[in-house]
């Protein structure tokens, strides 16, 4: 599918998997409109090509006007990636007591509700594009984790509302085949992210350590690369992607 001259909208699009997927998209020619939370957006550094939005994924009014920014910027919308997400741990009943409901509720609403919020709009705002030569729309990219299958202890919100994107993923894009949209999901592992930043060099080597090949922890810029080419390959549909060296999660 083309990606210049078009127009694509990144979630969690000021840092991390989100930050390094628009930077790429915008590097082949797209005009992208990065969402990300308003104090996030503020740091956010300034890339060619890239518009940042502030919204709240959970927030239906607040994504319905950055999916008409995006649809109005004078090309056809056809990207979306769905990076946006946190990761919270918790046991469901230890030392520190019972899981917090709230706090299983937050995960589930921001990682599965909001993917789930930004693809029903974006969908609806792609379907009424032009199609191209081949009938496509355009094409929904969300993300998973390898927490999806194998959980670990104190992941249990997380994994759940991840569990739950995978799953979207092929009714999604039974639904939408019939507008010429795909939809897949990229189920990274382990991904030198910000959120790692702040542990010690000897964490994250043991992390790298449990990655049997290539013995490393993974990057946005690969996250990225694998997202554009998502866009680009237009036979893949409906399915979940690991990008993780091979790597199954230990229970700790």
């Amino acid at each position: 599918m083309q990606i210049t001259e078009t127009a694509a909208l990144v979630t969690g699009g000021a840092s991390g998997l989100g930050a390094a997927t628009a930077k790429a998209l915008a590097g082949r020619g797209a005009r992208v409109f990065a969402v990300d939370l308003p104090d996030v957006v503020a740091k956010a550094p300034v890339v060619d090509g890239v518009t940042y939005c502030g919204a709240d994924v959970t927030d239906a009014d607040q994504v319905q006007t950055v999916v008409e920014q995006a649809s109005g910027a004078g090309v056809p919308l056809r990207t979306v990636v769905n990076c946006a997400g946190i990761g919270p741990s918790a046991r469901i009943a230890g030392r520190k007591g019972v899981h917090d409901y709230d706090l299983f509720r937050k995960v589930v609403e921001v990682n599965l509700i909001g993917t789930f919020n930004v693809l029903r709009l974006a969908a609806e705002a792609i379907g009424k594009t032009d199609a191209d030569g081949e009938g496509q729309r355009g094409v929904i990219i969300n993300t998973a984790s390898v927490a999806a299958f194998d959980g670990q202890i104190g992941q249990a919100a997380y994994a759940a509302s991840k569990g739950g994107v995978h799953s979207l993923t092929l009714p999604a894009a039974r639904d939408l085949a019939s507008s010429g949209i795909r939809v897949m999901t990229i189920a990274p592992g382990i991904i030198d992210t910000p959120m790692l930043a702040t542990v010690d060099e000897e964490f994250r080597e043991g992390l790298a350590a449990g990655v049997p090949f290539p013995k490393r922890l993974g990057t946005p810029t690969e996250y990225a690369e694998l997202a554009v080419m998502i866009v680009d390959h237009d036979y893949l549909n409906g399915e979940t992607i690991r990008l993780d060296g091979a790597l199954r999660m230990a229970p700790k």
